[in-house]
């Protein structure tokens, strides 16, 4: 009786000290002890124009450049993964798959008993967009028997639906379905006169209030609704580490700042389609177009297209200025990501000098033009696909092609083609498509840089 006693008290000892290693193997290969000893931070996110997406090559996004940051300073290991919706992202949540949803995620009854949320808190509200002035709106009773614009099916189409029936009718919903037009989109019809109204969240007015400093955006639509990255609900501490880290890190004017990189650009500026500033200049036969076009003429051979090509383009990226530098790092007169000048061998630290600016320009036309001999026959359709891939990298060109020719659509002709379907990557049903590769994409920026370029080349060519 005492010999078996012993016995068992032996087994109870052995398992009591192996008690802490299985509870730290707990079955997601990380040794995760509810999250404070997370070596690989796993993530999951959204494509989108202020989460994750590519630019020129790169990945950008508000909450890639977060969580990435948070990553570096609590020394994990980043591997993060882009979903197609926010169901899914919480189902990776829950199934394990992912630590963390490095993604706003509303804050609602139906997520808030499923996942933990935690960070940055973004709180947004749907609001009119409408021109100043004395006839603005102030109250959303005068929406009765106004034309309001908004894309069909969108979030906005259903809010606007239940504020008509609220107000017991009156409301002219006008629901656009289009597979090419983006946010900023029907704002800039709001301010050319070609819509009434149309409703945007918050977030976004805020961030496009600079773009657009004739439009007005204060008559609130709804209530507030917060969002924020989440959690795993058995992942507390992490919660807890990122919400420790945020108020350490983040303050009121560093989260302005950032989001402000995202949005804040002169949308509305005039790219001179009329072709204006050339033809002050009075153009003729062996006249300067710039500073530069000694520059343009002695790297033209290695671009293997005219140096009036590469005018163009310094003329549409920078408007001749050696010195400026995009809020995403592209520099001087060709607007040259440094990631990509020293992919083709010039030293990013040069790109200042206007020389070595132009040269990795005319290595990357050289570089994107043989990218595209094999896929794109005619030479003058070719060089439209070999600017839009300079503007906006080789990735999401080749995605438009694929996808045009999903869709029906030409791959080997931009105008009213592959263009058309670089506008549709800036819509989820398309940018998760399965044949889109490279995700989110802002199209529209792309498709007006390759009409500018052009007219501009043709018109250089044609004196």
């Amino acid at each position: 009786m005492i010999r078996r006693f012993y016995r068992h008290l032996f087994y109870i000892v052995i398992a009591l000290s192996l008690f802490p290693v299985f509870t730290r193997c707990n079955g997601n290969g990380n040794g995760n002890d509810h999250g404070n000893n997370i070596d690989t931070l796993k993530v999951v996110t959204l494509y989108g124009p202020t989460s994750y997406f590519n630019y020129r090559g790169e990945i950008m996004g508000v909450d890639y450049e977060n969580v990435r940051r948070f990553a570096e300073d609590e020394g994990m290991i980043l591997e993060i993964k882009t979903l197609n919706n926010i169901q899914e992202l919480i189902g990776a949540l829950k199934s394990g798959e992912a630590h963390l949803a490095a993604y706003p995620v509303p804050s609602i009854a139906e997520y808030n008993s499923e996942v933990l949320h935690c960070g940055h808190k973004e709180i947004s509200r749907q609001v009119l967009v409408q021109k100043k002035g004395a006839q603005a709106l102030n109250d959303v009773t005068d929406l009765i028997g106004k034309d309001v614009m908004v894309e069909k099916d969108s979030r906005f189409h259903y809010r606007l639906v239940n504020l008509n029936d609220e107000l017991g009718g009156g409301i002219n919903i006008i629901p656009i379905e289009s597979d090419t037009l983006a946010i900023e989109d029907f704002m800039l019809m709001v301010k050319e006169g070609k819509a009434e109204y149309t409703v945007v969240d918050s977030q976004t007015a805020n961030l496009y209030r600079d773009a657009f400093p004739d439009l007005d955006f204060s008559l609130n639509l709804s209530s507030d609704q917060a969002a924020a990255w989440a959690v795993g609900l058995h992942l507390d501490s992490l919660a807890a580490k990122i919400d420790r880290w945020e108020n350490r890190t983040h303050s009121p004017e560093f989260v302005k700042e950032i989001y402000k990189r995202y949005y804040d650009r002169a949308l509305t500026e005039d790219f001179d389609v009329n072709l204006s500033y050339f033809k002050k200049l009075n153009l003729h036969k062996g006249a300067a177009v710039s500073n530069y076009d000694a520059l343009f003429k002695k790297h033209a051979p290695t671009s293997r297209y005219d140096w009036e090509l590469l005018a163009a383009i310094a003329y549409c990226e920078s408007r001749f200025n050696p010195s400026v530098e995009s809020r995403f790092g592209a520099y001087g007169l060709m607007q040259v990501m440094p990631a990509t000048a020293n992919a083709v061998g010039i030293d990013s630290s040069s790109l200042g000098n206007p020389d070595y600016n132009i040269l990795a320009a005319a290595r990357i036309l050289a570089k994107l033009d043989a990218a595209f001999a094999g896929k794109v026959e005619d030479p003058e359709e070719r060089l439209k696909f070999i600017v839009a891939a300079y503007n906006s990298g080789l990735g999401h060109i080749y995605d438009a092609m694929a996808l045009a020719e999903k869709t029906g659509l030409d791959p080997q002709k931009w105008v009213g083609n592959v263009g058309v379907a670089a506008l549709m990557k800036s819509r989820p049903e398309y940018y998760n498509d399965p044949v889109v590769k490279h995700g989110y994409f802002r199209g529209r920026e792309t498709v007006d840089f390759v009409d500018h370029v052009s007219s501009i080349y043709d018109y250089l060519k044609s004196i």
